[in-house]
C-alpha cells in the first residue's frame, strides 16, 4: 500500500511512495505521490534541491535519481525522498519500524 513519511493525520504535505519500500530504487518503478490540502492542480515538485516542474498532476513515475521533495500550498513542503540507481541494495518497509518488530528485508540486484 501507500507510505505517507509523515505521521498520519498532521497538516503536512506527504509525499508517498509506491512501492513502499525504503530505499527507493529507480528500476522499482517508483512512482511518487503529493499529498496535502489547497488547491488542486498547484503541486510544486522540487528536485535535489531545486525548483523542477510546476505542474496539474501530482503523481508520477520516477525516472530519475536524485532526491524529491513536493509542495502544497496550505501545507508546506514534503519531506524528501531519495530514488537511488544502485545496481543491489537491502531494502526495508518504509514505515516506523519498533524494537521488536517482525521485519521482511528485500535484498534486489
Amino acid at each position: 500500500g501507500w507510505c505517507p513519511l509523515s505521521p498520519t493525520g498532521a497538516q503536512t504535505t506527504q509525499l508517498l511512495v509506491q512501492p513502499p519500500w525504503r530505499p527507493a530504487v529507480l528500476w522499482d518503478r517508483v512512482t511518487l505521490t503529493c499529498q496535502g490540502s489547497g488547491t488542486a492542480g498547484a503541486t510544486t515538485w522540487y528536485k535535489d534541491g531545486r525548483q523542477w516542474w510546476k505542474e496539474v498532476q501530482d503523481k508520477f513515475v520516477v525516472t530519475e535519481s536524485g532526491t524529491y521533495t513536493c509542495e502544497r500550498p496550505g501545507t508546506g513542503l514534503s519531506s524528501p525522498v531519495i530514488v537511488l540507481n544502485d545496481p543491489l541494495v537491502l531494502q526495508v518497509p518504509a514505515r516506523a519500524l519498533l524494537e521488536g518488530d517482525r521485519v521482511t528485508l528485500r535484498c534486489r540486484d
